[in-house]
This record gives C-alpha cells, sequence and structure tokens, in this order.
C-alpha cells in the first residue's frame, strides 16, 4: 500500500515507481495539483527555480515546458546536464515530468507551424533520455502552433511504453495549431488502449465547447479502464482572476478529475503563485494546503 500523495513526505514520494505513484495520486480523490513551468528563461524570483516557487505555494507535481532533454538547462539551478533532474529532486522533493511534443508533420494546419528542437520532440532517442535522467513522468502534449495531432499522440504512447518507465501523460491543452477536435471520446479511447496512464484534457472553461457533461463522459471512460484524468489550465488563463481559478478547479472537481494542472503563462513561465494558492485552497481545503507549502523536503 501507498501514502496518498497530498500527505506523504518527500523521502516516501521519491522512492516511488510508475505504478505507486499512480495509485497515490488516486488516493489523494482529486486532491492534487499540477504546475507546468518553463524551464529554460529567467524564473520569477531569478536566482531560485520556477519549480521551487510552485512547490512552495501548494504544486504536488512539477511539469517542465520547453526543455530540450539533450542539453537539459533549467534557470536557478546549480547544475546542468546529467544531473538536473536529480539536484531538482533534491529542492522540491516532488515528482517532476517533462513536455515531449509528438509533432505531426502532415497535419493540416490552421497557424503557421512553431518549428521545435528533437530534444523537445517526442521520439525514441528523447525517451530514451529522460529515462536516462530520471524524470518521474512524461506529458505526451503540444505548444501553441507545434502541430501536435491526436493521431501522433497515440502513436507517441506506444513509443514511450517500449522505452520509458516513468507515468504517461497524454492528450491536448488546446488545438496546438491543428484543425482537429482538442478532445473527442474516440482519441481518448485510443489514448488508453496504447497504453497512456493518465488522460490530458482541457479544463471546463478553456476551450470552447468543451463543457462538464463532455468531461464526466471522459472520465467515466476512463476510470472504467483503471485510467487517470488531468484536467489542464494551458491557455493563459492560469493568469486570470483569482475567482476565474477557483470556478475552474471546483467544476473540474465536480466532473472528477484526478490531477488539476495549471499551465505555465504567469510571471517568468509560472503561474501567478497566488492562483496555484488558490487552485489548492479550492480542492482540499486549508489544512492540506498548509501541509503541502511546510512540509520539508527533508523528512
Amino acid at each position: 500500500m501507498v501514502k496518498r500523495l497530498i500527505s506523504a513526505d518527500a523521502s516516501e514520494i521519491l522512492r516511488m515507481n510508475a505504478l505507486e505513484l499512480k495509485k497515490s495520486i488516486q488516493a489523494s480523490e482529486g486532491r492534487v495539483v499540477l504546475s507546468e513551468n518553463v524551464a529554460g528563461r529567467e524564473s520569477f524570483i531569478g536566482d531560485i527555480t520556477n519549480a521551487e516557487i510552485a512547490k512552495a505555494f501548494g504544486a504536488d507535481l512539477i511539469l517542465l515546458n520547453g526543455l530540450d532533454v539533450f542539453v537539459p538547462d533549467i534557470f536557478g539551478l546549480d547544475v546542468q546536464g546529467e544531473k538536473v533532474v536529480q539536484r531538482l529532486h533534491e529542492l522540491v522533493g516532488s515528482p517532476i515530468g517533462v513536455n515531449l511534443e509528438p509533432v505531426d508533420l502532415e497535419l493540416d494546419m490552421l497557424e503557421e507551424r512553431l518549428e521545435i528542437s528533437s530534444g523537445r520532440q517526442a521520439n525514441q532517442a528523447s525517451f530514451e533520455r529522460i529515462n536516462q535522467l530520471q524524470f518521474d513522468f512524461v506529458c505526451l502534449t503540444g505548444n501553441p502552433g507545434t502541430g501536435v495531432s491526436n493521431r501522433s499522440i497515440v502513436q507517441a504512447i506506444q513509443l514511450a511504453k517500449q522505452h520509458f518507465t516513468g507515468l504517461i501523460i497524454a492528450g491536448k491543452m488546446h488545438g496546438a495549431g491543428s484543425n482537429e477536435a482538442v478532445v473527442d471520446l474516440s482519441s481518448v479511447a485510443a489514448f488508453i488502449q496504447a497504453g497512456a496512464d493518465v488522460i490530458l484534457v482541457p479544463a471546463v472553461g478553456t476551450v470552447p465547447g468543451f463543457d462538464l457533461s463532455d468531461l464526466k463522459e471522459v472520465v467515466k471512460l476512463a476510470h472504467q479502464n483503471d485510467v487517470l484524468v488531468m484536467s489542464t489550465i494551458g491557455t493563459s488563463q492560469e493568469s486570470s482572476a483569482i475567482t476565474t481559478i477557483q470556478q475552474i478547479a471546483l467544476q473540474n472537481k465536480i466532473a472528477g478529475v484526478d490531477i488539476q494542472h495549471i499551465g505555465d503563462a504567469g510571471y517568468g513561465g509560472v503561474a501567478p503563485v497566488e492562483n496555484i494558492y488558490e487552485m489548492s485552497k479550492v480542492l482540499r481545503g486549508m489544512r492540506h494546503t498548509v501541509s503541502r507549502m511546510a512540509r520539508s523536503v527533508n523528512r
């Protein structure tokens, strides 16, 4: 048996394998907060990492965005290269993940394609690299304009299952430049069949036309197959008013999601700290929020 993530110490969390981490999240009953951070540019504070900032205000999981895994460089970290994940684990005591983007070169684009390095894309070499770096999870999704499709996500999940031992999160937060539905049940079923551990969907209130009933259908399908669901705020609304964050968090908890993600469009590549804090309070109240904020990484 594992301890639920929202009550676990760093020493317990960092010993978890992928299955144990999944069960620990599941046991937390919809009260897990994931903060996505831009890794490479100057952080909000300037001499520490965005991961440390997010953890201090209530984040349970840290997701790095914009990181080239072949030349990993995290602003504010005192090491580079092979030791970046190990050092970040030491500083925040939390599971660390990274975005890899399954670029589809045959995709019908709605906007000009944004070219990204191979080290940010989902391919065999990048999966082997993140396994070597000891990331705890990978998020297969697309940044704006990169040209990621649901079919390419399915292919990336299958490849990740062969070359990566951590948790696999998969899905789209927004269109990522493509002319297709951001989320539909057939794609969700394909992600599950391919082996995803967590289905990524837009949070209700973040993309047009995806409502509470749609999200409930995704959650029902995923949970029937012992797969978790993460709702995401990836449309810059992470920097909206506190009341907006509160509404989004509560609606998505009602739908039954297991993890709530808050994006990086804020101060220096991290959501406004007051919004991470407010999301945490809405999902689990002040007691568990203080527990996460105050619990020492030395425990």
